[in-house]
């Protein structure tokens, strides 16, 4: 088996979450891949200082995501209404420990809680529509990792049809435990983690390890997982 590769995710609430705070938390995790989501411009600098490669593509609107690498690797984009998703492809050439390449994806599902429920519900149905074909296409690579926002609960269907494809790491580590997962989402930066919507989902790669990370500022706390390649 290959060297754990450490992987972050973290919503960051469109400028909520501080920038430095953001930023010394990924030094001090010691991380080697940072998936963000409702990234702007100012979290984007920040973090942009303390890993040197990855694609990061802040906005205002909610809509700002990028990968953060320490080691370069192969972006480009899945094509989904309101967000697309985020892929880095990390090869055995630059990454220690990889005997083949690993997937590491960034979802960003649209929210179901809107002003306008209608037109949130209806941007899930064409994210969803666009985004299996993707996850099930005949030359997907053997190692998969995908992360991010959600917005679902084990309970609702967006998360069941992903989950079909992939293994909860959050689960599988919990079972170990004999523990439950992690809820992940409050109202509000500092309140109490009501429900269970960030997720970090594995394919042909080992689950060592599942944190759920306070992030100062942010409504949503961080999901840091551990894989291993080869396994």
């Amino acid at each position: 088996m290959g060297q754990p590769i450490r992987i972050l995710s973290a919503n960051l609430w469109n400028g909520g979450a501080d920038p430095e705070a953001f930023a010394d938390l990924v030094v001090a995790l010691a991380v080697d891949a940072v998936c963000v989501q409702e990234l702007t411009p100012e979290q984007a600098d920040a973090l942009g200082r303390v890993m040197s490669h990855g694609e990061l593509h802040p906005n205002r609107d909610f809509t700002g995501m990028g990968i953060a690498l320490r080691q370069p690797a192969k972006l480009h984009r899945v094509p989904l209404a309101c967000r697309d998703v985020r892929v880095a492809t990390l090869h055995p050439g630059e990454w220690a420990g990889l005997s083949e390449p690993l997937e590491l994806a960034n979802l960003h599902m649209a929210a179901p809680h809107t002003l306008r429920p209608r037109l949130g519900l209806g941007l899930r149905v064409k994210q969803m529509r666009d985004l299996l074909p993707w996850l099930s296409r005949e030359d997907r690579p053997r190692q998969r990792v995908m992360v991010g926002d959600f917005n679902a609960t084990p309970a609702w269907p967006v998360y069941r049809r992903i989950v079909s494809h992939f293994t909860d790491a959050a689960v599988e580590v919990a079972r170990r435990r004999g523990e439950r997962p992690a809820r992940t989402w409050g109202p509000w930066s500092g309140s109490p983690r009501l429900l269970r919507i960030d997720h970090a989902m594995v394919d042909g790669v080992g689950v060592e390890d599942v944190r759920v990370v306070h992030v100062p500022g942010s409504d949503h706390s961080a999901v840091m997982v551990d894989v291993t390649p080869g396994a």
